[in-house]
């Protein structure tokens, strides 16, 4: 593998396949597979993880919003695009690209069948989305009768699938929470079923959700976090790849004597002769100030190198005082042996955020 001589964000779709087969390979042989690809599919890059998913056999995917959706039709996905959280703005779009609204609230409902009327649309396919504990978003038991006799009145639109989300399905301490949920969902998905006359696509597990409940896997999964490389726990996280590896260079050396300080507001002082390298990334590409001060760290010919000083917004410092290093050398910020959720960690927070922050600045690099 090439050494990197620029901040690069390595995307390895080898390790993708292995964690959609994985997750596949937990999966009953008729349940279908949704992959969540929104937020940049997790800070990656959308268009060549999508098609690589859609290659390999995904059914559905999803996306928060929907100018994600339409990026993906743009990039030629033809799977069936399920718009998590949509807006009213944005109704007339989401027809135009056949994409599939998650319908959460009466007053979205409302909104849709509007512009559904207008447009002329014979059982155009809607997602009902339901609250089963997770306080977020969607429809709530009590409301299931007076949906479905709103749907059962309109020949515009038909609810394709219902379902609802787990959480905490990776906390096994909620356990008993989670099947309060899992049941809560059956029993909408009978009511449904009953009053409707036909059976919908039903989902509910998430990456944990596959791996802690398998009783709960309905006829589809949605699988975000995992398709990345990430299980939620230690013994899961040996079984996937990060998919993604972010590394830099280092710009400058300087050696500094006891007592100067280095970066913003003078954070640091060193208390010795030190080593210090720059490294051309910062807050604006998605490495935020709370890795600063020595909390974060970077690996450098194999040896890790501590934060030192504040976080810049394009240049971080850290401490080679004890590496044999040079000027242009590679540096690893996250790869597969230390990865993005060992070092957000150390920030107090969870691989999710720091992945989902790499600016779209930082140059992609596909790896097939």
């Amino acid at each position: 593998m090439l050494k990197a001589k620029e901040t690069v964000l390595e995307i390895d779709l080898k390790a993708l396949k292995h964690n959609f087969n994985y997750l596949k390979s937990r999966l009953k042989t008729d349940t279908h597979f949704l992959a969540v690809v929104k937020a940049f599919t997790y800070g990656n890059e959308a268009a060549a993880i999508a098609n690589c998913l859609q290659d390999l056999g995904a059914n559905y995917f999803a996306v928060a919003y929907t100018n994600e959706g339409v990026a993906l039709r743009n990039a030629g996905i033809t799977k069936p695009i399920l718009v998590l959280h949509p807006q009213a703005v944005n109704f007339n779009t989401i027809i135009k690209y056949q994409l599939e609204p998650s319908i959460y609230s009466s007053k979205i409902l409302h909104d849709f069948l509007l512009v559904t009327k207008q447009q002329k649309t014979s059982n155009y396919p809607i997602h009902l989305k339901f609250n089963t504990g997770l306080n977020r978003l969607g429809f709530i038991a009590h409301e299931l009768k007076d949906l479905l006799h709103i749907l059962k009145r309109s020949k515009n639109v038909k609810a394709k699938s219902i379902f609802s989300h787990l959480a905490a399905s990776e906390d096994l301490n909620e356990k008993e929470f989670t099947l309060e949920q899992i049941a809560r969902f059956k029993s909408i998905s009978h009511e449904f079923e009953n009053i409707m006359g036909y059976q919908p696509i039903k989902h509910l597990c998430n990456t944990s959700g596959v791996l802690n409940y398998p009783e709960a896997q309905f006829n589809m999964v949605r699988c975000g976090i995992g398709l990345y490389g990430f299980g939620n726990s230690a013994l899961e996280n040996k079984n996937l790849i990060p998919v993604g590896r972010l590394k830099t260079i280092i710009s400058q050396i300087h050696t500094l004597n006891a007592g100067d300080t280095i970066g913003y507001n003078r954070a640091y002082t060193c208390t010795q002769n030190q080593r210090i390298a720059t490294l051309p990334i910062g807050h604006a590409d998605g490495i935020g100030r709370p890795y600063g001060n020595g909390k974060g760290y970077v690996t450098i010919n194999g040896r890790k190198a501590p934060t030192v000083g504040n976080v810049c917004m394009d240049m971080i410092m850290v401490n080679v005082t004890h590496i044999n290093c040079n000027e242009g050398d590679e540096v690893i910020i996250f790869d597969t042996q230390n990865t993005a959720e060992q070092l957000a960690n150390t920030a107090n927070t969870i691989s999710y955020e720091l992945i989902t922050g790499i600016s779209q600045r930082v140059k992609r690099v596909i790896l097939n």
